[in-house]
């Protein structure tokens, strides 16, 4: 049976242990020669992201499948890290009568067992990164509630001497309530920024336009 093996890493996994190209092309390798499968290339993703299929390696991999027999992997987030993505990609091979295999899990799509183990897996792997989504969710809320620091520094704030906190900035503050006191008067956004201008207020080695002016009122809203 003829078998292509696909790798990837993204960037910020090159150096990661036990996921470098080298040591999954080496572990399909092995792979292939226990399961008597002909491993006749690996086709490689290097430095691109698992989150959809826009991949060169993984779209040449998808046309190569009149020709083999099968697709091995190292691990199944090498295929992609989204469940819907997975699953649209094997139904591809299974369209084509290719059987799918994960080195890590243990997965051989050719047995019954071993398709009802993959979409198992595949879930397991969706909820865990959407449990880690929702975790990050909220800890960023609670840093916000806590008035710490989240992202880029807003107008009107600046950060407090621990780094951590955000103080008001009154200087900042007063060109917020100039701003809006002005608006509420019925002047367009293009005058405020003029009339800003001209103030010389603080606009953080920026220049007042329209589009700065109705930024800094919408954020105070």
């Amino acid at each position: 049976m003829k078998a292509i093996g696909y790798v990837r890493v993204s960037t910020n996994e090159q150096a990661s242990e036990g996921v470098s190209l080298d040591n999954q092309t080496a572990k399909i390798g092995q792979y292939c020669q226990l399961n008597d499968l002909e491993l006749i290339e690996v086709i490689s993703d290097p430095g691109e992201s698992g989150k959809n299929l826009k991949r060169p390696g993984i779209q040449r991999l998808l046309g190569e499948l009149k020709n083999i027999d099968a697709v091995v992997v190292y691990k199944l987030d090498r295929l992609s890290r989204k469940v819907l993505d997975t699953l649209e990609t094997l139904r591809e091979f299974e369209k084509s009568k290719v059987s799918f295999h994960s080195v890590m899990e243990k997965i051989d799509t050719g047995t019954a067992a071993g398709k009802f183990f993959l979409n198992i897996t595949a879930s397991f792997a969706q909820m865990e990164r959407d449990l880690t989504a929702e975790r990050t969710t909220d800890a960023l809320q609670f840093k916000k509630k806590n008035g710490e620091l989240v992202g880029s520094v807003p107008y009107g704030k600046r950060l407090d001497v621990d780094g951590i906190h955000l103080i008001d900035d009154d200087d900042e503050l007063e060109t917020i309530r100039l701003a809006m006191r002005w608006r509420a008067k019925g002047a367009s956004l293009r005058a405020i920024a003029k009339e800003l201008t001209r103030k010389k207020r603080q606009c953080r080695g920026c220049i007042w336009y329209a589009q700065t002016v109705k930024n800094i009122i919408g954020a105070a809203s």
